[in-house]
């Protein structure tokens, strides 16, 4: 039964036949929030042993420095050893953080502002600063940009990553750009994981501008949820074969590996970065939460034992996303081209794309009935998708049962909106 072939009074007959449907779902009264990539209770019960790991007698780091205590600026060494192992890049190249990757980002970006790169201008003084922008993408990196009054500019995203010729092209002739984000695995919302091409090709950028620098958050690199654990090329590696070594930025937490709210992060760069940036960082801070780091390294112990612990969050979180990509197989495939996605291998999100035109109006509905989603166009840059077609779906809070009542309404209001949209075209 394929809508965009049906004339207007059978389309009309199959809006009110879902229509009655709708009604019934608003009926029952629902009250579940699927706005945000949160885990679940279950996955944060997963490391409720941490809290328990260290002894009152545990309190010192492998160098004899006392966690309790000011110091150590950019980490306790065997924890910035884990988190490198994660992030791909080596022990002299991390500094350790709080809890959040976010704020790092945030961090390096004013940082920027104030002072400059490696000695270049303070973005302040400068006219323009422009990013660029792969879309669909993560509400949070624009965010930041429009706090700072940084204009985005849109990357079309590929099945291999973000489009490489447009970026090559934009940034050795704009010396106004200045960085780019990047979620290379599992990407948000899409699930894309960035081919050994795409990622050979950032670390071989000849930008304009020597302060350009590549937002590399990878936020979901141990994140899998099939059988392939493979990982995406070492930025840093790559670049630092291409001696360019300092076009780089990478970021990584465990806001879902262990607690979203008491988690560590990290940042990955060159040493010539990382020196740079401990010198801005030493005024604002005498050192992070070196307990959790502690608590951290007791608990995983090593990279593997992380691997691990994530297959454990896999078992809750493939059911999930199992259950979404079913439904959208069994009610919307059937009928043609009223929406499109892809199954992801890891990460926190599945990305649906409706017709043209439909994503708002989808968004509306599922809230009418209940069901609150991510808004319309918060994948884009200013919140305004030029085709108001992509949704972020994220599987991972509800309970199964909540999640597979939450999709029966949300195909219903794909097929309302598809079928309202395709009316008023007849």
């Amino acid at each position: 039964m394929n809508l965009l072939q049906m004339n207007k009074s059978e389309l009309e007959a199959f809006k009110n036949d879902v229509m009655a449907e709708y009604n019934s779902f608003k009926a029952l009264g629902l009250k579940l929030d699927m706005s945000r990539g949160k885990p679940s209770p279950q996955q944060l019960d997963l490391s409720m042993d941490m809290l328990d790991c260290l002894s009152k007698d545990d309190y010192k780091s492998e160098n004899g420095m006392d966690c309790r205590n000011y110091g150590l600026l950019d980490g306790i060494p065997e924890a910035k050893k884990l988190f490198a192992d994660m992030i791909d890049v080596n022990d002299d190249e991390v500094i350790v953080f709080g809890n959040s990757s976010l704020n790092i980002m945030f961090w390096t970006i004013q940082t920027a502002f104030t002072h400059g790169i490696l000695g270049s201008e303070p973005w302040c003084k400068l006219d323009k600063v422009k990013f660029l922008c792969p879309v669909p993408g993560y509400d949070r990196h624009f965010s930041i940009c429009e706090f700072f009054g940084i204009e985005m500019i849109n990357i079309p995203m590929g099945n291999d990553g973000p489009d490489m010729d447009m970026i090559e092209k934009l940034v050795s002739s704009d010396d106004s750009i200045k960085g780019i984000w990047c979620v290379p695995q599992y990407s948000n919302p899409q699930g894309i994981c960035y081919s050994d091409e795409t990622v050979k090709r950032f670390a071989n950028l000849r930008p304009k501008a020597a302060d350009f620098r590549i937002f590399w958050d990878n936020a979901y690199c141990i994140h899998h949820i099939t059988d392939d654990t493979s990982r995406i090329l070492s930025l840093l590696k790559e670049a630092k074969a291409a001696d360019n070594d300092n076009i780089a930025y990478i970021f990584g937490s465990t806001s879902k590996v262990t607690f979203a709210g008491a988690g560590v992060a990290v940042i990955g760069a060159s040493k010539e970065n990382i020196a740079s940036l401990k010198k801005a960082l030493a005024v604002s801070t005498i050192g992070f939460d070196k307990i959790n780091q502690l608590r951290h390294v007791r608990y995983f112990k090593n990279y593997d034992n992380l691997l691990a612990h994530m297959n454990k969050h896999r078992q809750l979180l493939e059911p999930r996303f199992d259950a979404v990509t079913e439904t959208l197989e069994r009610e919307i495939a059937p009928y043609g081209e009223i929406g499109s996605w892809v199954k992801p291998k890891g990460g926190y999100f599945v990305s649906f794309d409706a017709l043209s035109g439909c994503a708002k109006r989808i968004v509306q509905l599922c809230a009418e009935a209940g069901v609150t989603l991510t808004n319309a166009g918060a994948t884009f840059p200013y919140g305004k998708d030029p085709d108001d077609k992509n949704i972020r779906i994220a599987p991972s809070y509800p309970s199964i049962e909540e999640l597979k009542k939450a999709m029966e309404l949300f195909v219903i209001c794909v097929k309302l909106a598809s079928a309202e949209k395709l009316i008023a075209t007849k």
